[in-house]
């Protein structure tokens, strides 16, 4: 940790600031692959070993690899660094330290997806083979991608076009992409309690009907729809982001923490609503 404030100065000269800060929350788990995992995987690929430990830790390598490499892409998209991007910088690094050979491969892949020459299509297909059957890993991708776009309180066209076409790549249907990102912005909403504090602090119809929308959001579930019907997609995605089973398919170890704060807004939106429709 005392290397934070010259490691912060480093990147920010390279990337200035901001999305140095959104990658280097990811690099903790890519410490891990880079000492172990991604070593073990790809010697089990190479003897044909296939078993699951090796598969798991070519897919931890992977979705690292893939994660910086389109995180550099999305932080070229906009080309607009604001106070709040500085801000979210600054409470990624105090949770981190990095090495300096960590620090290097980070900033080289976070580079390449960067470069305006750099085709992501290849990237994106070699995810397809090694991970497309594991719909929790792609949704967890987008996830990751969707916030990193979102964190200065922005959406832009840019970034728009291209989580679209990663989302295409994906397999995903336009519908579906629409919804993901609704669901990912009001799953923010409740992120850190949110809308624990709004309803106490402020407590009008307004506020309290705002966060009710967002916790439908979260869910992806209309207003008119039963109490099976949430309780059956509440259910669905708690599934989806439970740290066991996202790590069982892949899924870095330091990189499930993001998988457990959704579960939570998850959570969360599924109380609020319960409780709503109890108070009727």
């Amino acid at each position: 940790m005392r290397f934070i404030k010259w490691i912060a100065a480093i990147l920010g000269l390279y990337f200035y600031g901001f999305w140095v800060g959104l990658f280097a929350f990811f690099i903790g788990g890519f410490i891990s692959w880079k000492l172990t995992g991604g070593l073990v995987g790809y010697i089990g690929r190479a003897n044909g070993l296939g078993s699951t430990a090796a598969q798991r830790n070519v897919r931890q390598a992977l979705f690292l690899k893939t994660v910086f490499t389109l995180m550099g892409k999305l932080a070229k998209a906009d080309g607009r660094v604001s106070e709040k991007e500085i801000a979210h910088t600054q409470q990624f690094f105090e949770k981190l330290g990095l090495t300096p050979e960590h620090r290097k491969e980070a900033i080289r892949l976070f580079k390449l997806g960067a470069n305006p020459d750099f085709s992501i299509d290849p990237l994106l297909e070699e995810f397809n083979r090694e991970c497309g059957r594991s719909g929790p890993l792609k949704q967890m991708l987008m996830t990751y991608l969707i916030g990193t776009a979102t964190a200065d309180g922005n959406l832009h066209n840019a970034e728009i076009s291209l989580l679209r076409h990663i989302s295409q790549s994906l397999g995903y249907s336009e519908a579906y992409f629409q919804q993901l990102l609704t669901m990912a912005r009001a799953q923010d909403h409740f992120s850190r309690g949110q809308y624990q504090h709004s309803n106490q602090q402020h407590g009008g119809y307004a506020s309290r009907k705002s966060s009710l929308d967002a916790a439908y959001q979260a869910l992806g579930v209309k207003k008119t729809a039963s109490d099976a019907e949430i309780k059956k997609t509440y259910r669905r995605l708690i599934r989806e982001f439970h740290p066991d089973k996202l790590m069982g398919q892949g899924l870095p170890e330091d990189m499930v923490k993001k998988a457990t704060e959704r579960s939570q807004e998850i959570q969360s939106a599924y109380d609020l609503i319960k409780k709503s429709r109890k108070n009727k």
